[in-house]
């Protein structure tokens, strides 16, 4: 684990307790008085998950996370997302984005999670709510990345497999104008997340169309995001061809789901023009970015909340820094495989 992936994972415990994971900081200390949500626990199973040997302290807070994702559901299938400090839910159950991670986060656990035990409770609860369904394009599609993670273990598992069949239609295809193919009229938020669905899904059932138009909006929207050849990416605003570039607040989240999208078209094609893009995010957050600044706390490890015109926030709460957590296990992945492509030459 490099050093960097190190501190940040560190700063994930410093932002977690017996309960969950705390959304907001100021500074790098946790604000207590904001609570916790499911849409930043279930980002956090996805990480814990990707990790291939987790230290006891790692493995006992993927624990922790399953049972307040768990916690979270109710019969229906439906998902609170809130949960203040006093340990009570302060919305009602539904299905939004959090929905839609939650069943990421419990699908990717499903497929990787290194114990047994914990590969079967994460399964059951993604069947709980995997029959539910969101009006929300972007609940429907991280939902499906969760379907996606479960397919590839359990093929032929039926409320994953309608999952991805749904997603894909919500979806679309490319718009028929060159100039604007992106399925909605602005660029909003984890916009990547749009093209890595149909490239899960065309991966997982087979379907090349569904992968071609994927590789095709990535590569518009790799292209949109790219400014004096380093990430420029769409602010807190969202974004729109009548919009200047560069846009601020820029948001950790995006540099991540683009980093996602980038691993995903690389281990469908195995083109290395997507392994450069992944280069590209790990490098947003060093500071190769429209304001040459790190989104990295060097002293915390903690992801900094937001690139600013000319300041990067101070505050590192979850969000930010399993955004960046996310970014870098694609970046170490990359490293791995290059040494390993070393040794195989070697006499």
């Amino acid at each position: 684990m490099s050093p960097a992936l190190k501190a940040a994972f560190a700063h994930l415990l410093r932002m977690s307790d017996s309960t969950g994971l705390f959304e907001h900081a100021q500074g790098a200390v946790p604000r207590r008085n904001h609570g916790y949500c499911v849409d930043d626990v279930a980002r956090g199973l996805v990480v814990l998950a990707r990790e291939p040997r987790l230290s006891t302290e790692l493995h006992r807070l993927a624990e922790r996370y399953l049972a307040f994702v768990s916690h979270a559901q109710v019969h229906t299938g439906a998902v609170h997302n809130r949960l203040g400090f006093d340990r009570r839910w302060s919305d009602s159950a539904g299905s939004g984005d959090w929905w839609g991670r939650a069943l990421w986060g419990l699908g990717t656990l499903a497929a990787r999670g290194g114990d047994g035990w914990i590969r079967d409770e994460a399964l059951s609860r993604f069947e709980i709510s995997a029959v539910h369904r969101s009006p929300s394009r972007r609940a429907m599609a991280f939902a499906a990345l969760g379907a996606a993670e479960v397919f590839s273990q359990y093929p032929g598992h039926r409320p994953a497999q309608a999952l991805l069949t749904l997603t894909a239609r919500a979806i679309g295809r490319p718009a028929g104008d060159p100039r604007w193919p992106w399925p909605e009229k602005r660029l909003y938020y984890a916009n990547a997340v749009l093209p890595e669905v149909l490239l899960a899904v065309g991966q997982a059932l087979g379907d090349t169309a569904l992968i071609d138009d994927g590789l095709a909006l990535l590569s518009w929207l790799r292209k949109v995001e790219t400014r004096d050849g380093h990430l420029s990416v769409t602010p807190v605003g969202g974004w729109s061809r009548v919009d200047g570039r560069p846009g601020f607040d820029q948001q950790p989240i995006e540099a991540a789901s683009l980093a996602d999208a980038f691993a995903r078209a690389f281990a469908v094609t195995g083109d290395p023009v997507w392994t450069d893009g992944i280069r590209m995010c790990a490098a947003w957050f060093m500071g190769d970015n429209d304001i040459g600044k790190p989104v990295m706390n060097a002293d915390t490890g903690g992801g900094c909340d937001g690139l600013g015109r000319s300041a990067v926030s101070l505050n590192q709460g979850a969000e930010s820094t399993l955004a960046l957590i996310s970014t870098l296990q694609h970046e170490k992945s990359l490293t791995l495989q290059h040494e390993k492509s070393l040794e195989r030459k070697q006499p």
